[in-house]
């Protein structure tokens, strides 16, 4: 039977404020294989792990990431929000993330928030941060501007890439021939047998996002996927646990 890897959504996400170390320290302690995370960048061009554009949903500042300095961003409680117990965790930077990665074997697959910014430059910075760390067999870069993927290819083709998707356009296969790239990452009701089939022929590792409950999956497990991405790994994990020894 092939062996599914569980990355945790924005860390352990459903129990654990998303996007910081406490999510992902979370993650690596229940088992999960990888974690999954967001890069933006600050006004003076840092890397910043965090989802939003703005800062208001998940911090105690307010406005967008790229207007604030990194100096800035670090005063951002980015913990408080989700519940009293996480008061002052703080926002990450790749940095950050990679630094404490040196202690662990998890995979780690950085999402380029290009898709609604355009943040000049910040493909070559990310690529710069996985070459001074050495993470080059750990990391997967994945976006759902092609684009940036694309930008990627050109600057690091050595460096595992993927095309992150929303739903899928008709031609999707025809995409991922032509990208001819090594993830295919949609959503997970967009995944259907026949895509599955379709993004397999072409050699895709299948890794779609986000399953949290037993039924989405068990769903996913016995279509063959190569990584589940959920918010709640733990949970995940004993559900393929248990669906793996009845299978």
């Amino acid at each position: 039977m092939q062996n599914i890897l569980i990355f945790a959504h924005r860390g352990s996400k459903g129990t654990h404020p998303e996007n910081t170390m406490a999510a992902f320290q979370k993650a690596a302690e229940i088992g999960a294989e990888g974690i999954e995370f967001d890069v933006h960048l600050s006004s003076d061009g840092e890397l910043v792990i965090i989802h939003d554009e703005t800062l208001d949903r998940t911090t105690t500042l307010t406005g967008y990431v790229k207007d604030h300095s990194a100096q800035k961003l670090k005063t951002a409680d980015a913990g408080s929000k989700f519940s009293n117990e996480f008061l002052g965790e703080r926002i990450p930077f790749l940095t950050d993330v990679f630094d404490w990665a040196k202690g662990n074997a998890l995979l780690m697959n950085v999402e380029i928030k290009t898709d609604k910014l355009a943040y000049e430059g910040i493909e070559q910075k990310i690529i710069d941060s996985i070459r001074q760390y050495g993470m080059e067999n750990r990391v997967i870069l994945s976006s759902f501007n092609h684009q940036s993927i694309e930008k990627v290819k050109m600057l690091a083709p050595d460096l595992e890439r993927a095309l992150l998707f929303e739903g899928l356009p008709e031609n999707f296969e025809e995409i991922l021939r032509n990208k001819k790239e090594l993830g295919f990452h949609p959503d997970k009701n967009s995944l259907t047998p026949a895509v599955k089939e379709k993004a397999k022929k072409l050699g895709y590792k299948i890794r779609p996002w986000v399953a949290n409950d037993e039924a989405d999956i068990v769903r996913l497990a016995e279509l063959g996927v190569d990584v589940i991405m959920t918010d709640f790994p733990e949970r995940a994990i004993k559900i393929l646990k248990a669906w793996r020894s009845h299978g």
